[in-house]
């Protein structure tokens, strides 16, 4: 149902305040992982966690094309994976390290929050339709 939103209301999402968001959630992913390792959460700790999945969400808008539609559930697909893929490979790079269960955990918790944003915005979004189309009496 979400994916097949108007794409009227995905264009209306302009690229930057998408990308923001979405580099608020790689932030955020960063400082609870360090905080469930029990790593200090100063700009410095947390920016040499993030910056894998940061270039690898960047890379995810490029190859999505996402400035045309970035909130859509269909560029959040692909900045998620990217992020997730392109982030284990340079952590990887820069040897740190890679594990499954960490791969996993970080698959699951960066696929909540760049899709999870996408997706209730797509779900306000068709509710304030149908509210518009069936107003209440």
């Amino acid at each position: 149902m979400l994916g097949h939103a108007p794409s009227v209301m995905w264009s209306r999402v302009k690229v930057w305040p998408a990308i923001a968001v979405d580099i608020v959630c790689v932030l955020i992913f960063a400082i609870v992982g360090r905080g469930s390792h029990r790593e200090a959460n100063d700009l410095v700790g947390v920016l040499s966690t993030a910056w894998p999945f940061l270039a690898g969400s960047l890379t995810g808008y490029v190859v999505a094309r996402a400035w045309r539609q970035p909130a859509s559930l269909r560029s959040g697909a692909v900045i998620w994976l990217c992020t997730v893929f392109v982030g284990m490979l340079l952590r990887l790079a820069s040897g740190r390290g890679a594990a499954p269960v960490f791969v996993l955990v970080a698959a699951i918790a960066l696929g909540i929050l760049l899709l999870g944003w996408r997706a209730i915005l797509g779900a306000v979004h068709t509710a304030r339709r149908s509210a518009a189309r069936h107003p209440a009496p």
